[in-house]
Order: structure tokens, then C-alpha cells, then sequence
């Protein structure tokens, strides 16, 4: 063989070879496998691929859903899923073509729905209640793998507090509106001792891949009877110094309106004195009872 065409197709070779391994696998943005969007919100997938000769074929494709709105161009797609709702939680998978290998990445789609919508019964914990519950209003998932309840007391973990299991029920949805959850947990309480502390706490969380979210609401405790006592006393108490400040206020007011009245139109026995004391003076020059002469 002739060493200079040998070299030439080894130089061909290393050149396709080197080429080859300029291409890197796809990036995708977020990278995770499972990406979590809230229901009614909006999220992007990005895909990338770079190719030697700039020639990278990137195309966002669904498997078991609708795919949502994709824009692409060389080496770049971009998928848009806007105002989610349940139907588009799916598979996603990026493909990706340069110099006749092949890549792909798939993502998984999960829309969750988690309110701050937490509910308590009772509303308020009297002493010697057996039980309370909590409940998660419009959630989705709703399983106990997503979605998990604490009883707290003073931030931790009520002990002594008997979960008895959670229930899921589908909420009344409204039209156009996706099958939402309640879940519910109840507690058997343990001896709270006395005075029951002030406030017990229910917290629910929903834990999914690259996300945790917890919402809390307080089981406020009852007041004994001696102290709404002085509440009561109180409040009593004010109500009737106002009645007793209206009462003064009024008969001032009268007291007031009866002087301005005796001013303005004074006795008869005093009508008549301004004539008298004209007649006093008038005596006091030596005029009165002088006839004209």
C-alpha cells in the first residue's frame, strides 16, 4: 500500500474521530429529571446542543401528553407550558442529531396544587377534647408521599400525639376546574396537663423532587373561667361609665341652656330697674320735681 495514501486516510480518520468528540451531551435547563410547576403557573424547558460544525438538529417532543408551545432553532429548543393545568403533567423528551449520533433527555412534568387553605377542628381546643384534626383544602398529589401533617407544640412535634391515618376525599370542583383533593389528619390527643398550653399548631408539607412547601394553622386553646372573668368585668365596666359620661354631658348641657334662657329674658321684679336707677340720678342733679317755671 502507499504509505501516502495511508496517511491521508488516517488523517481522514483522526479528523472524523476528533469531530466526533467535540459533541457534548445535551444540556438541559432545569436539569433535573422531575420538575415540579403549580397548577396555573408557567414554566420553560430549555435544551442544548452543541455541535462542531454547528449543525445541531434540537427538538422538545411529548410522549403521553399535550406538548405545549416549542420554539427552536440551531443547536437550541425551547419549551413553554403556560397556565398548567393537571393534563399537562407528562413526559417531555429532548432529541438532539450531530454527525448522526443521536441524544436524548427526558423530563418528567409534575403539576402540584397547595393552597394555604389549612382548616382545624375544633376551632378551639378545650380541656379534655379527645381529638383533633386538620385538614388540607384543594391539594394535589394528596398522597402521604407528597403530602405529610406534624402537630406542634411550641415548634416541635406534640409528643404523645397518636396520628390515626390521613383521608382523602375529591373537593366539588366548579366547571373547568381539575379534580382537586382534601386530605385530612386526626390526632388522639394525650393528657395536656393544666393550664393546656395556649396554642397547639398544625402543619402540613408537601415535599416534591426539588421543592418543599409548609403551610401552618393554630388550634388555639379555651381561657379558663377566671380569666374571661375580668374581661367580662371590664367590658361592663366601660359600657357603663359611658352611660354615666352621656348622663352628665346631658344635664350640663341643660343646666347650660337654662342659664342662656334666664340672661336673655330676666324677672319681672328686675324689668324695672334700669327706670329706677334713671329717676335715682335724675334726683341726684336737684331736676326732679321742678315744674317749669
Amino acid at each position: 500500500m502507499d504509505w501516502g495514501l495511508a496517511l491521508l486516510l488516517a488523517g481522514l480518520l483522526g479528523l472524523l474521530l476528533g469531530q466526533s468528540l467535540q459533541v457534548k451531551p445535551l444540556q438541559v435547563e432545569p436539569p433535573e429529571p422531575v420538575v415540579a410547576v403549580a397548577l396555573g403557573a408557567s414554566r420553560q424547558l430549555t435544551c442544548r446542543l452543541t455541535c462542531a460544525d454547528r449543525g445541531a438538529a434540537v427538538q422538545w417532543r411529548g410522549l403521553d401528553t399535550s406538548l405545549g408551545a416549542v420554539q427552536s432553532d440551531t443547536g437550541r429548543s425551547v419549551l413553554t407550558v403556560r397556565n398548567a393545568s393537571l393534563s399537562a403533567a407528562g413526559t417531555r423528551v429532548c432529541v438532539g442529531s450531530c454527525w448522526g449520533r443521536t441524544f436524548q433527555h427526558t423530563v418528567q412534568l409534575l403539576v402540584y396544587a397547595f393552597p394555604d387553605q389549612l382548616t382545624v377542628s375544633p376551632a378551639v381546643l378545650a380541656p379534655g377534647d379527645p381529638e383533633v384534626a386538620c385538614t388540607a383544602h384543594k391539594v394535589t398529589p394528596g398522597d402521604p408521599n407528597a403530602l405529610s401533617f406534624s402537630l406542634l407544640l411550641g415548634g416541635q412535634e406534640l409528643e404523645g400525639a397518636q396520628a390515626l391515618g390521613p383521608e382523602m376525599e375529591e373537593e366539588e370542583p366548579q366547571e373547568d376546574e381539575d379534580v382537586l383533593f382534601r386530605v385530612t389528619e386526626r390526632w388522639r390527643l394525650p393528657p395536656l396537663g393544666t393550664p393546656v398550653p395556649p396554642a397547639l399548631y398544625c402543619q402540613a408539607t408537601m415535599r416534591l423532587p426539588g421543592l418543599e412547601l409548609s403551610h401552618r394553622q393554630a388550634i388555639p386553646a379555651s381561657k379558663p373561667a377566671g380569666d374571661q372573668l375580668p374581661t367580662a368585668l371590664w367590658t361592663s365596666s366601660v359600657v357603663l361609665g359611658l352611660l354615666l359620661l352621656a348622663l352628665l354631658t346631658y344635664h350640663l348641657w341643660k343646666h347650660c341652656r337654662h342659664l342662656a334662657e334666664d340672661g336673655a329674658h330676666p324677672p319681672a321684679s328686675l324689668r324695672f330697674l334700669p327706670q329706677v336707677s334713671a329717676w335715682a340720678g335724675l334726683r341726684g342733679t336737684g331736676q326732679v320735681g321742678i315744674s317749669p317755671s
